[in-house]
Parts: structure tokens; sequence; C-alpha cells
């Protein structure tokens, strides 16, 4: 019996609809392969949003994200759009999406596929074998705390506020989420904050440690951020999952990703409560200096599909066929420009999703 989901496609900015193009050709011949069938909705968010409507998260948008199964959302923003107020840019309808959707835990793995372990900055015996997941919480913490803004003072002089804050049950629920990825990996936490200088890091540390008890098959250990962030580039193999707040996530995250040697390689997944929508999406940015050029790397978008494909909609075994799809291309030696390395053969982002296409119907 064919199941039918209902997936909002986000194509935004840059080379997002590019990249876009070649996934859902990608997911099509699953949905063929896999008795699957997937009735795509695009809608505008971001840049192309704001040209069209003036606004990066049109309300006609995040209400059809909230009527789908999923949402695969590709990249948003670009210089075009840099120096609008901040309530206006791209990046605040990304906030938006993630607010109105209550997407509270982003997960994102850094893992060093074979195949470009030397497309590292790092040495070899340092990456190798590298397989983190950071659980980043999303909604909370220093982005989303009041009070905020820039505010005159009594003697004329502006000042910045951003509050960090977050409440127990906040903190309960991506810790939540930390634990349980970590049970189905290799069973270590680390939980990252500042709990020597930041009083709500130390809630954050309490909370985590109680949660520990419900996990006894767990190993738990705690890390300022600060290093935490060194250790990531000093020995990256202690680490299996990783569980921060939202600023420290966006920070850790990013490092870890360039362990990898490119961020055009890493999908992620932002999950809410069980039953909603998700939305997948590429780590890497928009790349407004090659969009419309065929230059652009497709196997994060990809990726995210499959990952959308296995936390999204339960099909754990149409997302393994893509991933293996993946790394069949990389084991043939195709290449896109970003991470291309002597030997190899280079391609651009159509034929890199032909040759991905070409790899799933033989597999």
């Amino acid at each position: 019996m064919t199941q039918q989901y209902r997936i909002t496609l986000l194509p935004g900015d840059g080379i997002g609809p590019e990249i876009m193009a070649v996934t859902v050709e990608v997911l099509n011949a699953i949905a063929a392969k896999f008795a699957l069938k997937f009735d795509f909705t695009e809608a505008l968010i971001g840049g192309a949003a704001i040209d069209a409507t003036e606004t990066p998260l049109p309300d006609e948008t995040l209400a059809q994200c909230k009527a789908s199964d999923a949402v695969l959302l590709a990249a948003i923003g670009g210089y075009k759009w840099d120096n609008l107020p901040r309530h206006q840019r791209p990046e605040t309808g990304l906030l938006g999406l993630r607010a109105g959707l209550n997407l509270f835990a982003n997960l994102r793995p850094a893992t060093i596929l074979p195949q470009l372990v030397d497309a590292s900055t790092l040495k070899r015996e340092v990456v190798e074998g590298v397989d983190i997941m950071v659980v980043r919480e999303l909604t909370g913490g220093v982005y989303f705390g009041q009070p905020k803004g820039i505010f005159a003072t009594e003697t004329g002089e502006k000042r910045g506020v951003n509050s960090m804050a977050y409440s127990e049950g906040e903190i309960d629920r991506i810790a939540r989420v930390g634990f349980e990825t970590a049970k189905k990996r290799q069973g270590r936490l680390c939980s990252v904050d500042k709990a020597n200088v930041l009083d709500v890091s130390q809630l954050w540390r309490d909370r985590v440690t109680e949660m520990a008890q419900q996990y006894p098959d767990v190993e738990l250990s705690h890390l300022y951020v600060d290093n935490a962030a060194m250790q990531l580039v000093r020995a990256p193999k202690q680490f299996d999952t990783i569980v921060t707040g939202n600023l420290f996530g966006d920070i850790l995250s990013d490092a870890a990703a360039m362990l990898t040697g490119s961020i055009g390689m890493l999908p992620s997944a932002s999950l809410g409560d069980p039953g909603q929508p998700g939305v997948f999406e590429p780590v890497h940015g928009s790349a407004p200096d090659i969009a419309g050029e065929d230059k652009a790397n497709p196997l994060a978008q990809v990726l995210s599909a499959a990952m959308m494909l296995r936390y999204g909609l339960d099909q754990p075994e149409a997302a393994s066929h893509i991933e293996q799809a993946v790394l069949g291309v990389l084991d043939q030696g195709y290449r896109t420009g970003d991470i291309m390395s002597e030997g190899m053969k280079q391609v651009g982002c159509s034929e890199m999703g032909a040759v991905l296409l070409k790899t799933m119907d033989n597999g």
C-alpha cells in the first residue's frame, strides 16, 4: 500500500532552488522504489519572500508548513538583503519558522566519510573515524530571551541588550532529546555550558545532571563551552553526542561541521513535539557567489531529505538507500568543486544529481 506524505518545499535563495531541484528528483525516485507518494508544495521564505511580499516569513508559508508532514528547506539569505532592518532580514524568517513550528531540537551530525577524510584541514589521525551528533536547543536562550534590543541610556549612549534565559521545562525537553539520541548511538552524552560564570548555565547543568538518573545506560559528562571548542579541534573522537543551548550549539555545530572538510556535505534536522512537522535543511548557506552557475554541491540537501525520511517520516530503509547512494557516488570519484581533490572527477550540481539517480537505480 502506498504511503502518502505532504511535503512543503522552501527553496529559498542563492543556490537553494538548484539543490532543491536535484533533491526532488531523488525523492521521486525513492518514492517509486519504496511505494511512497510525496505531494510537494513550494512556499516562499527568506530573501525570495522579502522580494515578493516584503516579509521574510509570509503567514501563508507558516500555515502551509504547519499543514505538512515535513518541511524541506534549502538555504536563505544573501548580500542583497544584508542591510535591511533586522525584522526584515531573511534570517528573521528562519527564526520565525522555528518558533512557529516549535522546533526546539536541532540535530546536526558531523561524520567523517572515509572517502573525504583527506578533505579535512586537520590531520588524518585526528579526524579519521569522527562521528559526532550535536543536539542544539533551538527556540530559547539568547536568541529569544527578553528583554532584548538597542536602547538609549540616560547619557544618550546606546546600549545593546540580549538576555540568555532558560526555564527548567525548556532544559528538560532538550536534555531528554540528547539522552535519547545518545542512547541510540554510543551511549555517551556531553553537556556543554558555561556554569562557572553564567547562572542560566548552572541551572542547565543542574537539570541535565538530575535527568541523567533516568538514563543509567548513558555516560554523562560536562564541559565548559570554551574547553569544548578546544577539544573539538584537539581530539574530536572523544565526542559521541553533544547537547547544548542555542548560542553555544550554533557555534560548536559549525566548528564540528568543518572537521569534515566541507560544510557542503552536512545535513540537519529541526524537530518539535511528536507528530508535528520537522524542518530538514543543509548546514551550509545560500552561496550567492555561485548561484545559477551549476557549481553547488547538492549532497547536503539530499542527505537532509534522508534525515527527513528517517526522523520525520519514519522511513529508515528509504533513508538508508539515499545515504548508500551518496557513498556510492563518492566511491566512484565524483566531486563538486568544494570537495574536489586530485584524481577525482569534478562535476556540477545537475550532473552530480544525474550520477546519484543512476547509482540509486543500480542499487
